[in-house]
């Protein structure tokens, strides 16, 4: 017999079974790296990388099978090893097709949180040709129950050739990370996109190496002391933006309203679409007049900076100026447990009281914990404060026109001047078609999910309008500022060439570059009467808004620990970084290894000559970037705030609040305030203005919808009618 020969049947006594298992599961990832996921892949060299990414750790995996000598038990833990490794690739499927990011190890540790509001939206995620990705596991298994017999019978593994795989697959690993490094240097060291990993190394890899820096960022909190602090201050006082002196104190002493505009995107703004009807509507009438309006501060070129945490994230950046974790939600990982130096606790010693409106579960996203740590007096959520059926509630809770009808109950109770959130959910995806809502002609695309977008964003601005004419009817508008902002994308990137046409772009021209402007959201700072507002084309991000708004109350941010910037303030920077690390300026878009004209789109490393000063320009604003974001995570990780307590502000005592029963607990504070408090309802000598509030939501009592058949029979009744008087 031959040395090939004495090979071969080496290789099929003892690893037939494993190779086909290893081979499947090969081909079945690369399969779902080319159809699934966006990894910017380029060229022969990095198609070669990709193609070789899964072998490595498919082999380490599968081949920890064969340190079972028993042959019966060997296949089965191949069994089992085959379909979790399975379940971590779709998994990451069904995820990278809502969020374009793969799923994380704080993401699973938290997942119990975060799908305790999902519902049926998770089945939206999936897709016809699904099944392919599980074929293969049913082969593997067909293949074990029909050839057991022959299977049982071959000779036990030796530990050295079990070893011996492993080591082969180290050494495969190895291989590949050296060829990785050639065309991406500090693979590991240096970087904070996941596609990077999953492009060059693959998921399994990636979600091994997720789960090493989360061990690390968790022993960085123990290992913090107050020495910690000093980089930051010096990041801090170095970055503050000066306050614009003419915008300083213009809304002081004023209520603020913030409206958390769930999954709006900036692109509808203006938007006008042809209904089936033929009519030409606007998308959002009611936003764009107060885009428009002389008393708002709008932001043409603001951006959304949320990464896997979505929409507490956009919370977390909005009300603290800081960023989200590079992996999972900040909220469900260090939330309940960090020091904060929040929005309501900073207005707390003012006077302010503070409350939340939201519609759902407390829990979502462990809200009804990380609120206290924030040092909101309130909370107002589904179990407490509203009432939910299946006709006035989606599956992320209730409508908001309902929503915001229900809420001012509460609003008009709460001490003036106060800080609230209102978290609006109507505008969620799968984005549902509602009959009993259906306001806009949905467009005829290829996407559902597209097609039903319009329609949710149309009866979110309608809601809207209902809510500020309330403000205005009951006299709360004149002293409020209102922060409107869009928490998220709506539409992801894998639909955007779906949506090009609609918004006025080219689907064939679509690439990384639009994606990446295609995360403006809209930023309303409406201060009624101030007369000197207007369209600010400003580059800035959510981590911004916090010094904005609180330089607009008048209160001195220079001592706060903050790393965003003043929107107004004509020393800021100019610079959006996303979570990834990419980077954003008027003149220049980074995004990867890629760097773009801001204006035109113009890949400047593809179509000109890169000279020394132009590098050097583009890599300090990389540098400032990568800093932000790091002074953010050095906070963050190591809960630094505890070691820090700037002037004029009172720590939060979680202990002091409970959220079991807010609206019980916001009546006996109105009774204990007696005639000294400033409650909208006290000056109204105690006469509710909840009949003020006028809404068309069909759900609401009195606004019954009338059948089809009575309508139509009314219809025809009406025909009638006309006919005769025409006789």
């Amino acid at each position: 017999m031959s040395l090939f020969q004495k090979i071969k049947e080496t290789i099929r006594e003892n690893f037939g079974f494993l190779s086909i298992a290893v081979v499947l599961f090969w081909l079945k990832t690369y399969l779902a790296y080319n159809i699934e996921f966006s990894l910017g892949v380029e060229g022969v060299y990095q198609h070669f990388l990709l193609l070789i990414n899964p072998i490595a750790s498919t082999l380490f995996i599968f081949g920890l099978s064969l340190f079972f000598s028993n042959s019966k038990s060997r296949y089965r833990a191949l069994l089992v090893l085959y379909f979790l490794n399975s379940l971590l690739l779709f998994s990451n499927i069904l995820y990278y097709r809502e969020f374009s990011d793969f799923i994380t190890v704080k993401t699973i540790m938290g997942s119990s949180a975060m799908m305790n509001g999902l519902g049926p939206g998770v089945f939206e995620m999936f897709s016809w040709h699904d099944i392919f990705y599980w074929v293969d596991f049913f082969a593997v298994t067909y293949l074990y129950r029909k050839k057991r017999s022959i299977l049982t019978q071959e000779p036990q593994i030796k530990k050295r050739l079990a070893v011996g795989t492993l080591v082969t697959a180290l050494l495969i690993f190895f291989a590949n990370l050296s060829l990785a490094e050639i065309d991406r240097p500090q693979l590991l060291t240096r970087t904070f996109d996941r596609n990077y990993i999953v492009k060059y190394l693959g998921v399994n890899v990636y979600t091994l190496y997720d789960g090493v820096q989360t061990a690390k960022a968790n022993s960085v909190r123990a290992s913090a002391d107050s020495s910690d602090m000093a980089p930051v201050l010096d990041y801090v006082d170095s970055h503050f933006a000066s306050p614009n002196p003419a915008t300083f104190g213009q809304a002081e002493g004023r209520n603020v309203v913030y409206i958390h505009l769930e999954s709006m995107q900036q692109f509808l703004i203006d938007l006008e679409m042809r209904e089936e009807s033929g009519e030409v509507s606007a998308v959002t009438p009611f936003l764009n007049e107060l885009y428009h309006s002389a008393d708002s501060y709008s932001f043409s070129n603001f951006f959304h900076q949320t990464a896997q945490g979505k929409t507490s994230d956009a919370e977390l950046l909005l009300d603290n100026s800081l960023f989200g974790l590079p992996q999972g939600s900040a909220f469900t990982q260090l939330g309940s447990d960090n020091t904060f130096q929040a929005g309501p606790q900073i207005l707390k010693s003012l006077g302010y009281s503070s409350a939340v409106f939201h519609g759902n579960v407390g829990s979502f996203w462990d809200r009804d914990n990380v609120y206290k740590s924030m040092g909101y007096d309130y909370f107002f959520s589904s179990e407490t404060s509203y009432t939910l059926t299946p006709e006035n509630s989606l599956e992320y809770g209730l409508k908001d026109k309902l929503f915001f009808q229900e809420s001012v109950q509460y609003l008009e109770q709460m001490e003036q001047p106060f800080y609230s959130k209102f978290i609006t959910v109507s505008n969620h995806f799968p984005f549902p078609a509602d009959e009993m809502n259906t306001v806009f002609d949905i467009p005829d695309t290829s996407d559902d999910t597209i097609n039903g977008y319009f329609n949710t964003v149309h009866y979110a601005d309608e809601a809207l309008a209902e809510f500020f004419q309330y403000m205005k009817d009951s006299g709360l508008y004149d002293n409020t500022v209102f922060v409107l902002y869009g928490d998220h994308f709506g539409i992801s990137n894998s639909r955007n060439r779906t949506l090009a046409p609609l918004i006025g772009r080219n689907p064939n021209l679509w690439g990384d570059y639009h994606n990446a402007m295609v995360q403006r959201v809209p930023f309303i700072v409406h201060v009624p009467g101030i007369g000197t507002g207007g369209i600010n084309d400003t580059y800035g991000g959510q981590v911004d808004v916090l010094p904005t708004v609180l330089h607009l109350l008048g209160i001195d941010t220079k001592s706060h620990i903050q790393v965003g910037q003043d929107l107004l303030s004509k020393e800021r920077d100019d610079v959006v970084v996303f979570r990834n690390g990419n980077v954003i300026t008027p003149e220049y878009v980074s995004l990867g290894t890629n760097v773009y004209e801001t204006v035109t789109g113009r890949n400047i490393f593809v179509d000109e000559e890169l000279t020394p000063e132009l590098y050097n320009e583009i890599a300090a604003i990389r540098e400032a970037g990568q800093q932000q974001l790091y002074i953010s995570d050095q906070i963050l990780n190591g809960d630094l705030l505890r070691f820090y307590t700037p002037a004029n502000f009172e720590r939060v005592d979680k202990s002091q609040i409970s959220y079991l029963n807010s609206p019980f607990q916001l009546q006996a504070d109105l009774a204990e305030m007696g005639i000294k408090s400033t409650s909208l309802i006290s000056e109204k000598d105690n006469v509710s203005t909840v009949p003020l509030y006028q809404t068309d939501a069909p759900e609401f009592p009195g606004n019954q919808l009338v059948d089809e058949p009575l309508a139509e029979s009314r219809e025809n009744e009406a025909a009638a009618e006309d006919t005769k008087q025409q006789n």
